[in-house]
């Protein structure tokens, strides 16, 4: 899979897993493990991206005696999940296209 598409996935894919509520890392790759699988590495890595982006904020409460980090979504990251199913609308009329002659067969 193209990279950029695969990076642009797991981006909305980060931000659906916080959509309803805010959550913080471990979480947020234990609710996407049904789904898809990714390291926490990958996850930091996204989730600075889309701070920067001001797709979401962060917030640093005590949990445990410990710092934890809270990501909650913003207009903007709604915004980009919404534009992501209209993309995606457009994606599987291409793919029904494209495979059109398989189905015939």
């Amino acid at each position: 899979m193209d990279i950029q598409l695969k990076r642009g996935l797991l981006d909305v894919c980060v931000l659906a897993a916080i959509k309803d509520e805010p959550s913080y890392g471990y979480k947020i790759i234990k609710d996407m493990k049904p789904y898809i699988e990714m390291s926490e590495s990958t996850l930091y890595t996204i989730l600075k991206r889309l701070e920067l982006a001001k797709m979401l904020t962060v917030k640093t409460s005590e949990y445990d005696g410990r710092l934890r980090k809270y990501y909650s979504i913003t207009k903007a990251g709604l915004g980009r999940i919404a534009d992501f199913k209209d993309e995606w609308r457009e994606v599987m009329a291409i793919y029904r296209f494209v495979t059109k002659e398989d189905r015939s067969k």
